[in-house]
């Protein structure tokens, strides 16, 4: 039985029993449990006299710092629900999200202010506001409900435009005391944005269980960044998308020794990486996890010891308390064990529902026909199978959503962007399978009349959506393929040529000629010339801390992943080595 009604509250408890010891540390600067309280306090004084009331939404625009937990239990203490949005995400889409939820206050910092905001209501730059000095240090005492709103996780929406999930206190304080974490003092690393829903994993799990939460530093990610932050900060948990945990285990498993624990998932999960990581490390514990906003966030794990051996698939493995999970066929009957069916999940850890959208809400939360009266199950698109051990084993998803570097994309989304822009007909987005064993998304497009010019295309795109949702390639075709039945033939559709979309132009030195092999090499391209950009050969997160490591090694320079965002063509990086060696 739940014995706290709200987040904060069982917060204050755990200030209350460890006052004195370190709550979060980020870049040098830590607070204790009590200076982490009292901050909050502050600001939630100071929210409260803006206006703020109970589930009033409190959006935030902010880098990673210790700002970020402030912001949020103030928010939480002063009635209010947090709504983060995403840095990386264009301004225009966040300013859809600003005017979807009201125009609330915002809550930004020094960095996210020079860069540009959205448009809402009152603004607060946390690092710089003089106003909280003079508010109280004590708690403002809003009542709370267990079931009332803490916060709105926006994310890619199948009509065109992000939908936000909305997760009560009960949703998250199941997530975080779960009994399967291994009990109090653990060191978790944040590496994943406020707007990812893992977050909720690496704020609240340590900070409700007396842990200490270490904020990764803005910007700096890659393999020798991780083995520092683990080795400096002591860290003994950690989550790591599916894609990152592959690129660790093939290049620096030992990277993560020390770790108590290692929970991956939010794509197909790497049977061999697992073995990897469990031979290198055997200490450690990797836990598969599932699940998504609408559920709070996790609804299985499956913890993987040493001794592991691969098999063909990793299993996400058995509910997490007070959850059921049915595995359905289209009837809503349950299918034999080993049958691919439709999974649906069951329980008190389910989100409320849309923000706003009752419509969409009705459509994916239906009645539990297995539960109780009034009891309602998740319908989550996703296609399982139960394994003779009983686990669950993800096959992939049933309707129009794919996992794009751990973040969940509507296809619709991106095709309503293409079709934005001027000449183009037609519009079809398919995800396809990468070299690296990610997926990558392509857009095939039909002009009205004439030609589209496809770099103009892609700046269309690129200010209208993340980076992460930017097709990796166009395509230009004459006309959608159609079957006999007038549905699209995505069969028919050809397969994309992912290379450059401007001419090319050859090296014009040694160095420029050493940087086009390893951009070749890594982006998995035929040629690679020096005007060629790493993110319009579809160049991604995971394939950039590749390319930086290995220009390191090769070069002896020091470039981080923030200078390839900075200087994405051969050409462009070749002058920031220049510098860099100078």
């Amino acid at each position: 039985m739940m014995v706290f009604d709200s987040i904060q509250e069982r917060f204050a408890a755990q200030a209350a029993r460890t006052p004195d010891a370190v709550a979060v540390s980020s870049g040098g600067v830590q607070l204790t449990y009590r200076e982490l309280d009292e901050r909050a306090n502050r600001l939630a004084h100071r929210l409260i006299g803006l206006g703020v009331r109970p589930e009033d939404p409190v959006a935030m625009l902010l880098e990673r710092s210790i700002h970020v937990p402030v912001a949020i239990l103030a928010t939480l203490k002063a009635g209010g629900l947090y709504l983060p949005l995403h840095n990386a995400s264009p301004l225009q889409r966040m300013q859809w999200i600003m005017d979807n939820a009201g125009r609330p206050v915002l809550l930004a910092d020094a960095v996210t202010h020079q860069r540009g905001l959205p448009e809402g209501g009152a603004l607060i730059v946390v690092d710089s506001d003089e106003h909280q000095l003079t508010q109280p240090a004590t708690d403002p005492m809003v009542p709370a409900s267990i079931d009332g709103l803490a916060l709105v996780m926006y994310t890619s929406g199948s009509e065109g435009q992000p939908v936000g999930v909305g997760v009560t206190h009960r949703g998250v304080l199941e997530v975080a005391l779960d009994s399967c974490w291994d009990g109090d003092g653990r060191r978790v690393l944040m590496l994943a944005p406020l707007a990812f829903a893992v977050s909720t994993y690496e704020l609240w799990v340590p900070l409700l269980h007396g842990g200490h939460l270490v904020l990764a530093t803005p910007g700096e990610f890659d393999v020798g960044s991780l083995r520092r932050m683990i080795s400096d900060e002591k860290i003994t948990a950690l989550h790591l998308t599916a894609g990152l945990f592959r690129v660790v285990a093939e290049e620096a498993p030992d990277c993560l020794r020390g770790v108590r624990e290692v929970l991956t998932g939010g794509d197909v999960i790497s049977a061999t990486a697992v073995q990897r990581v469990l031979e290198v490390c055997p200490g450690i514990v990797v836990r598969a996890m599932y699940g998504s906003s609408e559920v709070s966030l996790f609804a299985t794990s499956s913890p993987m010891t040493a001794g592991y051996q691969a098999g063909r698939t990793v299993p996400v493995g058995r509910a997490q308390d007070n959850l059921r999970l049915h595995i359905l066929d289209e009837q809503l009957s349950p299918v034999p064990e080993g049958t691919v069916g439709d999974l649906y999940i069951a329980g008190g850890r389910l989100a409320r529902g849309y923000y706003l959208r009752p419509g969409r809400t009705a459509e994916r939360y239906v009645p539990d026909t297995f539960g109780g009266s009034g009891q309602r199950m998740y319908r989550t698109g996703d296609q399982v199978r139960l394994t003779p051990d009983g686990l669950i084993d993800f096959v992939g998803r049933a309707g129009d959503q794919v996992k794009i570097r751990g973040f969940r994309v509507a296809v619709a989304e991106v095709e309503t962007a293409l079709a934005t822009y001027p000449g183009v007909s037609h519009a079809v987005v398919v995800a396809s399978d990468a070299r690296d064993g990610d997926k990558r998304l392509i857009g095939y497009v039909v002009a009205a009349s004439g030609d589209i010019d496809v770099a103009a295309l892609r700046a269309h795109v690129r200010q209208a959506l993340p980076e992460y949702m930017v097709p990796a390639a166009f395509v230009m075709i004459s006309e959608l393929p159609l079957t006999p039945n007038g549905k699209l033939d995505r069969r028919a559709l050809p397969e994309p040529d992912i290379e450059s979309e401007v001419s090319y132009r050859a090296p014009e030195s040694a160095r420029q000629a050493t940087l086009c092999t390893m951009f070749a090499e890594v982006l998995g391209v035929r040629q690679v010339g020096i005007d060629d950009s790493f993110f319009d050969l579809s160049g991604q997160s995971l394939m950039a801390m590749r390319l930086i490591e290995q220009i390191n090694s090769v070069l002896g320079v020091k470039l981080l992943i923030a200078d390839l965002f900075d200087a994405p063509t051969v050409a462009d990086l070749d002058r920031e080595l220049e510098k860099v060696i100078q």
